[in-house]
C-alpha cells in the first residue's frame, strides 16, 4: 500500500503552501487527493514528485500552462526523453520571442536616440537665433 498524506504534511514535504496544492489541483497540474468516509483528502508519494518537479519546471521559466502540457509526460515516459524534448521546444520558443523583443528593444531604443537628437538640434538652432 502507498503511504499517504494529508495536505498539510503534503505541502510541508513539497515545499509549498496548502493554497498552492488545492490550486494545482483545480489546474490539473496534480492529481486530486483521495477522499476518505471524514472527507479528508490523502496524497501519495508521487504527488511530492510532481510538485518538486512543477517547482522545477517553474525556475526553467516555463508558465503553468506549459507545466500542465508537459508534466505528465514526466511520469508516464520513465527514460525521461519526451518530456525533456517537449520541454526544449518550449525553452526554443521562449528564446525566439525573447530575441524579438530585444530586437523590438533596440528599435525603440535607436527611435528614442534619433527624437532626442532632432528635438536638442531644434532646440539649438532656436537658442541660436
Amino acid at each position: 500500500m502507498k503511504e499517504r498524506m494529508r495536505i498539510g504534511d503534503l505541502s510541508e514535504r513539497a515545499g509549498v503552501t496548502q493554497r498552492t496544492v488545492r490550486y494545482y489541483e483545480k489546474m490539473g497540474l496534480i492529481p486530486p487527493g483521495e477522499r476518505e468516509g471524514s472527507g479528508q483528502h490523502y496524497y501519495t508519494e508521487e504527488t511530492v514528485a510532481r510538485l518538486r518537479k512543477i517547482d522545477q519546471l517553474k525556475k526553467l521559466g516555463l508558465s503553468l500552462e506549459e507545466i500542465r502540457d508537459v508534466i505528465d509526460l514526466y511520469f508516464m515516459d520513465p527514460s525521461g526523453v519526451q518530456p525533456k524534448q517537449k520541454v526544449l521546444t518550449i525553452l526554443k520558443q521562449h528564446l525566439a520571442e525573447t530575441d524579438q523583443k530585444i530586437e523590438g528593444l533596440q528599435q525603440f531604443r535607436a527611435d528614442l536616440l534619433n527624437n532626442i537628437d532632432r528635438f536638442e538640434r531644434w532646440l539649438n538652432e532656436v537658442e541660436r537665433q
